[in-house]
C-alpha cells in the first residue's frame, strides 16, 4: 500500500469556505461551476449541439450539475467513472404565500423540506437564500447571510415537563419563524428579497427560497479534530467530488471518462427532473457517447463497463447511543471514509463495488471503514440504488462518518473530507 497521505487542513479550510458560500442548492451549483471553469471546463446548454472533442464540460439545470472530462483517445465505447452526490439538505422552505403572522408578530410561512431534526432549528439565527425567477426568464441568486429570522422555542416556564416528557413539535404550528412586529404585510418578504437581489419586486414571478443557519463552519475539539457546520450532508461530498474531478482532468492516459453528478432533491426521494430518479444523467451520458460517433452498441458497452460511487455522509458511532449501532460496525471520525452496506439494497454496495473502491483507497493510502445498520434500526438510503437500477451500472455507496445527521448543524472528523477526496480522485483516475 502507498504511504498515508499527509493530512492537509487546507482542504478542510476550503470545504468550510465552500459551505459558507453555499446556503442553497443553487449556490452549490454556481460555486461548483465556477471552480470547474477555473479548471478548464466549459458549460454547455442542453439545447445546443455538442461536439465530440476531448476536454471538460458541464451542464447546469436548477439545483443539479453534471460534469465530465473526455480524455484524449477516448472511444465511443469508453466506460464512465461516476461520482454521484446531492446538493440539497433538509431545511425550512418558503411557501408560495409567505407572509403570515399572529398576535402582532410578523412571520414567514415555511414548509418542512426533507427530514430535518426539527428541534435543531429552534432558537437559531437564520438567514434567507435561494433563487428568484424573473419575468424575462432569468434567475437571480439571493443570500441574506445575517440574522433575519428565528423559530422561537416555548419557555420552560410554559412547558414545565418538557425535559421529562420530551419536546413535541407540530410541523405546522410550531415551526413558523418570526421576523418582525406589526400586522401581516402581504408581499413584504418578496419585496425584501428582491431588494437584496438588486431587482424590482414587480420583475419577480417565482421563487425557490429557504432559510439557513448563519453560524459559520468551525473547527471543534481540544485538538481541533472535528468540523462543525451546516449542510455537511451532502455538501462535503460535492466539494470532495469537485476537487477529485478537477484533479483527475489534469491526468494523462485516463482509461475512463470521469463524471461528477450532483443531483437535487435527494432528501425528498430524488423524483424530479433534477433528481437522481430523473433522466438528466442518462441523457448526458448517452449524448456524450453519441457525439463521439457512438452507436447503441457503443452505448451499451460503455454502460456495461461503468462504475458509480454514490458519495453521501454516513453515521459515526454515537458515544451516548452506542446501542443504536451494529456492535461490530462502529465507524469513527478520523478513520477514513466508510463503505455502506445493506443487503436489502437501501445501499447499492456489492462485492464488486466494494473491491473497486477498496482498491482505490489502497492506491491513495486512505484507510477504509465499514458501516451496516443495527438489524433493529431502520436504514436510510441514497442515490446509489436509484443509479444502479435506472442505468444498470455497478454502484457502491460510500461516505464520511458523522454525528447529528439532518441537524441544522452537523459534525464530522476534520481530516475525513481530505481522505474522501483522495479516495475519489484515485477512483476516477482508475
Amino acid at each position: 500500500m502507498n504511504a498515508q497521505p499527509h493530512f492537509d487542513r487546507g482542504h478542510t479550510d476550503d470545504l468550510a469556505a465552500f459551505i459558507a458560500a453555499c446556503p442553497s442548492p443553487y449556490h452549490v451549483v454556481a460555486t461548483v461551476a465556477e471552480r470547474l471553469e477555473k479548471a478548464g471546463f466549459a458549460q454547455v446548454a442542453e439545447t445546443d449541439a455538442w461536439g465530440g472533442e476531448s476536454g471538460g464540460r458541464f451542464v447546469v439545470r436548477g439545483g443539479a450539475i453534471v460534469a465530465w472530462f473526455v480524455p484524449e483517445g477516448a472511444t465511443p465505447a469508453t466506460p464512465f467513472r461516476i461520482v454521484g452526490a446531492h446538493t440539497d439538505s433538509p431545511n425550512l422552505r418558503v411557501k408560495p404565500r409567505p407572509d403570515s403572522g399572529a398576535h402582532g408578530w410578523r412571520q414567514v410561512a415555511v414548509e418542512i423540506y426533507g427530514g430535518p431534526l426539527l428541534n435543531s432549528w429552534l432558537d437559531r439565527d437564520l438567514g434567507l437564500s435561494g433563487r428568484l425567477v424573473l419575468r424575462d426568464g432569468g434567475t437571480r441568486l439571493i443570500a441574506v447571510d445575517r440574522p433575519l429570522l428565528r423559530v422561537p422555542q416555548l419557555a420552560i416556564h410554559l412547558d414545565g415537563k418538557v425535559n421529562e416528557q420530551g419536546l413535541v413539535l407540530d410541523r405546522q404550528r410550531h415551526m413558523q419563524p418570526v421576523w418582525g412586529l406589526g400586522a401581516v404585510d402581504e408581499g413584504a418578504l418578496i419585496r425584501f428579497a428582491a431588494g437584496e437581489a438588486g431587482v424590482e419586486a414587480s420583475e419577480v414571478v417565482g421563487w425557490d427560497l429557504m432559510v439557513h443557519d448563519v453560524q459559520p463552519p468551525a473547527y471543534l475539539g481540544r485538538d481541533r479534530e472535528f468540523l462543525a457546520a451546516a449542510r455537511l450532508d451532502n455538501q462535503l461530498s460535492v466539494h470532495a467530488a469537485t476537487a477529485a474531478l478537477a484533479a483527475a482532468a489534469g491526468s494523462s492516459d485516463l482509461p475512463y471518462v470521469p463524471v461528477l453528478a450532483a443531483f437535487d432533491h435527494e432528501e425528498t426521494g430524488s423524483e424530479s427532473d433534477t433528481g437522481a430518479g430523473g433522466p438528466l444523467l442518462g441523457r448526458i451520458l448517452e449524448r456524450s457517447v453519441s457525439v463521439r460517433g457512438g452507436s447503441y452498441e457503443d452505448r451499451a458497452r460503455a454502460f456495461a463497463g461503468t462504475i458509480c460511487v454514490s458519495a453521501d455522509t454516513g453515521h459515526a458511532v454515537h458515544p451516548n447511543y452506542a446501542e443504536r449501532h451494529d456492535p461490530t460496525h462502529r465507524p469513527m471520525p478520523g478513520g477514513g471514509p466508510i463503505l455502506k452496506v445493506n443487503v436489502n439494497q437501501r445501499y447499492a454496495t456489492d462485492g464488486v463495488g466494494r473491491g473497486v473502491f477498496a482498491e482505490a483507497c489502497d492506491r491513495a493510502g486512505v484507510p477504509l471503514q465499514e458501516f451496516v445498520s443495527n438489524n433493529a434500526m431502520p436504514c436510510g438510503t441514497t442515490i446509489g440504488p436509484i443509479t444502479a437500477a435506472r442505468y444498470g451500472i455497478t454502484t457502491v455507496d460510500v461516505g464520511v462518518p458523522m454525528l447529528s445527521m439532518h441537524s441544522a448543524r452537523e459534525l464530522c472528523g476534520a481530516d475525513d473530507p481530505f481522505l474522501l477526496a483522495n479516495a475519489l480522485k484515485a477512483f476516477l483516475e482508475a
